[in-house]
């Protein structure tokens, strides 16, 4: 288990609730997940900013990943390795939140995600 509770911040909580409006999906943990996935696609180290674990919006590590949360923590482990930051709990734990955060603040500042559409063009752009 890479983290124990996740606690997002008040801005994440904001832009989570307009995601949820914009695209119908309800569960927190859903919409987490693709902004963890668009931020770790974005291929770049995310600033390494102090994050607030500020909101009332609170979930375990499981709730978060579901059944694959052996896939998303091997997701940000190999991540770490590759750019060359370790693999200690410590560093993957903060670059977990920072690309949660990152991918978080990508996908409700995108113009593409107005409704669930937009969500499901952005997994199927190709580069």
């Amino acid at each position: 288990m890479l983290i124990k509770q996740i606690r997002l911040s008040n801005s994440a909580k904001d832009k989570l609730s307009r995601l949820k409006g914009k695209t119908g999906i309800q569960n927190w943990n859903v919409l987490c997940r693709w902004g963890f996935c668009l931020s770790l696609h974005e291929g770049t180290i995310p600033t390494d900013i102090e994050i607030n674990s500020d909101s009332n919006v609170e979930m375990s590590w499981y709730t978060f990943a579901g059944e694959q949360h052996e896939i998303y923590e091997a997701l940000i482990k190999q991540w770490c390795i590759d750019n060359d930051l370790g693999a200690d709990s410590a560093v993957v734990t903060r670059y977990f939140k920072l690309h949660l955060e990152r991918g978080i603040a990508y996908l409700c500042g995108t113009n593409f995600v107005k409704d669930i559409k937009g969500l499901l063009d952005l997994a199927l752009t190709e580069e």
